[in-house]
């Protein structure tokens, strides 16, 4: 999530970004650790458009450039979760974000995730939006 959040802010190419990110934080995760977050990291800005249309899909009067960066990239990260994650469920993506954003977010932001991660959720398992069709 922090390496999303930087290149929301900076948009530095991602292998730049992670090799920086990592130079600080080298020694408070191991490998197996930073290989996914790297992982979720790359898939999610290789996805970023994809999975942005299907957050504005849902965003009923939410621009993305106007949602709070962490609540954006809590969205986005759960949502590449629901699409390229296969092994992780997708109610347990839901429940990630949460308790990432109950953390770093505000109540109302938890709240406005949950109902969007929801929604995006269903309109995906009843195929009312499709990865490809966002």
């Amino acid at each position: 999530m922090q390496m999303l959040y930087q290149h929301d802010i900076t948009a530095q190419p991602i292998e730049e970004l992670l090799e920086t990110y990592w130079k600080e934080f080298r020694e408070s995760a191991d490998e197996g650790v930073r290989l996914y977050a790297c992982r979720l990291a790359r898939g999610t800005l290789l996805h970023l458009n994809e999975i942005d249309g299907l957050i504005s899909q849902r965003a009923a009067h939410w621009r993305l450039p106007r949602m709070a960066l962490v609540d954006r990239n809590i969205l986005r990260l759960a949502v590449f979760e629901f699409l390229y994650e296969a092994d992780t469920p997708r109610i347990v993506a839901i429940n990630e974000a949460l308790e990432i954003a109950r953390r770093y977010s505000t109540q109302e932001a938890t709240q406005f995730i949950n109902g969007l991660l929801d929604a995006i959720r269903h309109d995906l398992e009843t195929g009312l939006a499709t990865s490809k069709g966002a």
